[in-house]
């Protein structure tokens, strides 16, 4: 049987650990993947880079080079793969949570470019399946249709400044029924896809309870339109210099607006339910595009070193200090956080996301830092120009860095792991003793005396 396609930007390894869950179909369009973002996506990036023009313009910018490689992936079927027939009948395709983990690694290559390409890009893709999950048939209709088509994009709106957002229970924004209108008064910050001229809906959170007892049922979400009056885009935030336009990660202000009662998202006081579950499998598809970033990292690097243009001293770059290290250890960084992540992937397969917290919460706090010290080793083998705008290294270190934050602070996922782990004490400690009972029995029947 020929090689399939994946072995050549991944490890065999893995690949023939998965192979036999893969059907007919996601062999076919994973393959279709790969051929794409190798040969479509990766040499359009410095095009996209030349079509974005500089100034205050880069916010009105639709590039064009995106949207012809948009056409591209549709007529190959390359299109809404995040979203699972399995949990979405009428709008999903059929891959499993696995299948779609393997080909987020694939996008993760081809840098964010990618995944918008084949409209699997965040956030609307969490936001699709909000509206998929939660939204009335109007609601869908009029957001959720367009999304799915690429006409449009959105952004999600959440965290604040000037309060701790990593615990949601914080946020102040206020959303108030007045009559037959939602009034919605805050200050958000980091919204993923806000400057983008095509971003039309705004998932807004806020707080409708603040009173409530319980402090997961004071939040509701609404459905804000980009343009309703009183939406005001004070700035892009940048990362480390980058600020990722026309999407950007924009600071909101939200002064009195007022959207209809239709608006609201499945009802009053279902915010914490909701983002629950626009995580879903989306948990995982960051982590396994970091792997993929990751590995395009190592191969980069791999062809630095070896490069004869690139000598010093008379020797490969390879041929000096740790370099050779470097390389042994970036490729078992990622063959352990791909077995970590697909593991996770398979287990929501079987048992949904609340099934497989623990490995998700692992692979959130494990593969962001792994992706980080990967392509770290790259840039270092790069020298100065490891840094510039010349590779895409130091992009995706940013991108990579933020992500600890972005997905949910490392610290979060730690304390809930430990937390789940510290569970399992009493089992143990039951365990344990029933051991000693069994070991003591075993020492009399033997006649063996100990101090102990």
């Amino acid at each position: 049987m020929a090689p399939h396609p994946i072995e050549a930007i991944t490890s065999p390894s893995s690949w023939a650990m998965v192979e036999d869950k893969f059907s007919p179909y996601a062999k076919e369009t994973l393959a279709k993947l790969i051929a794409f973002v190798e040969e479509e996506v990766i040499p359009a990036q410095k095009v996209a880079h030349h079509q974005l023009p500089e100034g205050e313009d880069r916010w009105k910018t639709v590039i064009p080079i995106i949207e012809e490689l948009k056409v591209k992936a549709r007529k190959l079927g390359l299109w809404n793969l995040f979203l699972s027939k399995t949990q979405y009948p009428k709008h999903g395709v059929p891959l499993t949570n696995l299948e779609y983990a393997v080909m987020a690694e694939v996008l993760g290559r081809g840098g964010p470019m990618a995944s918008q390409a084949v409209n699997c890009s965040a956030p609307d893709t969490g936001n699709m399946e909000v509206l998929a999950k939660y939204g009335t048939s109007e609601q869908q209709k009029q957001w959720l249709v367009p999304l799915l088509d690429g006409r449009i994009r959105s952004a999600f709106a959440m965290t604040e400044r000037f309060v701790s957002s990593s615990d949601a229970t914080n946020i102040r924004t206020s959303i108030k029924r007045e009559g037959n209108e939602i009034v919605i008064n805050g200050r958000k910050w980091w919204i993923s896809g806000a400057g983008d001229p095509r971003t039309k809906i705004h998932i807004v959170m806020g707080k409708s309870d603040p009173n409530n007892s319980n402090v997961h049922q004071q939040q509701s979400v609404v459905l804000v339109p980009a343009d309703a009056p009183g939406v005001t885009i004070v700035r892009p935030m940048r990362v480390f210099g980058y600020d990722d336009a026309p999407e950007g990660h924009c600071e909101i202000l939200y002064e009195n607006v007022r959207v209809p009662l239709s608006n609201l998202v499945l009802g009053w006081g279902k915010g914490f339910e909701i983002i629950q579950g626009r995580l879903g499998p989306g948990r995982i598809h960051h982590c396994m595009r970091s792997i993929g970033l990751a590995q395009r990292a190592l191969d980069t690097m791999i062809q630095r070193v070896t490069d004869p243009s690139r000598k010093t001293f008379g020797k490969y770059l390879h041929q000096h200090g740790t370099v050779l290290a470097d390389i042994a250890k970036s490729r078992a960084d990622i063959e352990g956080a791909r077995l970590l992540v697909l593991s996770a992937a398979l287990q929501i397969d079987k048992h949904q996301a609340k099934g497989a917290l623990k490995e998700i919460g692992i692979a959130k706090f494990v593969v962001p830092s792994m992706a980080l010290q990967v392509v770290d080793r790259a840039i270092q083998a790069f020298g100065a120009e490891g840094v510039s705008q010349d590779q895409f290294l130091a992009e995706a270190w940013a991108g990579l860095r933020t992500l600890r934050l972005a997905d949910g602070p490392d610290e979060v996922h730690i304390r809930q792991v430990g937390q789940r782990e510290l569970k399992r004490a009493t089992h143990l400690v039951k365990k344990a003793q029933e051991s000693k009972k069994r070991e003591e029995a075993l020492l009399v029947k033997h006649n063996i005396k100990t101090s102990l």
